[in-house]
């Protein structure tokens, strides 16, 4: 019997030093990911009151002058960016000046709120309309693509027309939303790269089997000796106003002397997908093509389970070209629909043999 005694006394002490560690552990990692809220909130902070007064600062400088004030723009934009990096296109230094129009009261900034928050909150012109959306904005913590739907779907206004009992119904709509705000994703957020010149991870698709199909698409497209070269992955380009968008795959064909831009959607493929692609053809034509190149083609992909799509984004002066020409290169819808609907089995029959092997 005493060896038994023995052995279950083990076990106790086993378990009480298991509880202790991962009290521990929990205690620790409680304090790392607090002091990264903190200094998230704080870079985010400092990076609004320094635009705040760049935008001041610009203001002051310009008044009436406008002419003078296109001057300034450009040669700030040139002598900022070789000194300090990203961000300080002529657009962005525009976007701080009438930062500073539409919020001249500098101790009433709310420090909750980011420099995304307050560019989205720029375009609402009413002063009572913004000022609840702030309100919402910093007494809810709601993140920036919170406050977009809401600005986009009315609901400062839904909420007016509402009866005071229906608009508990309207305010929870916002909890639909989840988007993520672990530190990890939000330091990758572009603006606080750019403010702090550091280097942008372009890795950071969230889901496996969005990343393998890429990888997969890579492999394809360059396999297939019609004179596709790889450009990026995740390209980001940015829009005038200062908005970024991640492009999935980016291919220039030197046969076809064009790009190729490939949007990637593992849910059900949406109207707003298509226009999407036909947006990204358009800035990349505006922002990277040069004069020599021919127009980008752009390709949208839906791997959905239920319904694999594959459709070129053709603009209406280029369907011509597209049909005598770049379809001679480029892979046909069909060509690609089998490819991600093989791609997708394979990823799913070897994850099915990874979770078997983990057993």
């Amino acid at each position: 019997m005493l060896p038994n005694r023995g052995k279950g006394k083990d076990v106790k002490l086993s378990v009480a030093v298991t509880g202790t560690e991962d009290h521990v552990y929990q205690s620790i990692r409680d304090t790392l990911a607090n002091a990264r809220a903190k200094a998230h909130a704080a870079i985010n902070f400092a990076m609004v009151e320094a635009y705040w007064d760049i935008g001041r600062q610009i203001e002051e400088a310009v008044g009436e002058r406008a002419e003078y004030g296109k001057g300034l723009l450009q040669y700030l934009s040139k002598h900022l960016t070789a000194e300090f990096g990203k961000g300080f296109t002529v657009a962005n230094l525009r976007n701080m000046r009438q930062f500073f129009n539409a919020f001249p009261i500098r101790y009433a900034l709310r420090s909750e709120l980011t420099w995304t928050h307050y560019r989205m909150l720029m375009r609402v012109e009413e002063p009572s309309r913004r000022d609840f959306y702030i309100r919402e904005c910093a007494d809810n913590g709601w993140t920036s693509r919170q406050l977009e739907r809401q600005i986009n779907s009315f609901f400062y206004e839904r909420l007016l027309a509402t009866q005071k009992s229906g608009q508990d119904e309207v305010r929870n709509e916002i909890q639909t939303l989840e988007p993520r705000t672990d530190p990890d994703y939000i330091l990758k957020d572009p603006y606080i790269l750019e403010f702090l010149d550091l280097k942008e991870n372009r890795d950071y698709k969230e889901s496996d089997i969005e990343q393998r199909l890429i990888d997969r698409l890579q492999d394809f497209l360059l396999e297939l000796g019609k004179g596709f070269a790889l450009v990026a992955r995740q390209k980001r380009i940015t829009t005038e106003g200062g908005e970024h968008y991640y492009i999935d795959l980016v291919f220039y064909n030197y046969v076809l002397k064009c790009f190729v831009v490939i949007d990637l959607k593992t849910g059900k493929l949406t109207y707003q997908d298509v226009g999407q692609i036909d947006f990204y053809v358009r800035l990349f034509d505006d922002k990277i093509k040069q004069s020599e190149d021919n127009p980008t083609i752009g390709i949208v992909l839906c791997a959905d389970k239920d319904e694999t799509i594959a459709k070129y984004s053709v603009l209406a002066d280029n369907e011509n070209l597209f049909a005598s020409r770049y379809m001679l290169y480029l892979p046909t819808e069909e060509e690609l629909k089998r490819e991600l609907e093989l791609g997708r089995e394979l990823i799913e029959r070897q994850r099915t043999l990874e979770i078997e092997s983990d057993k």
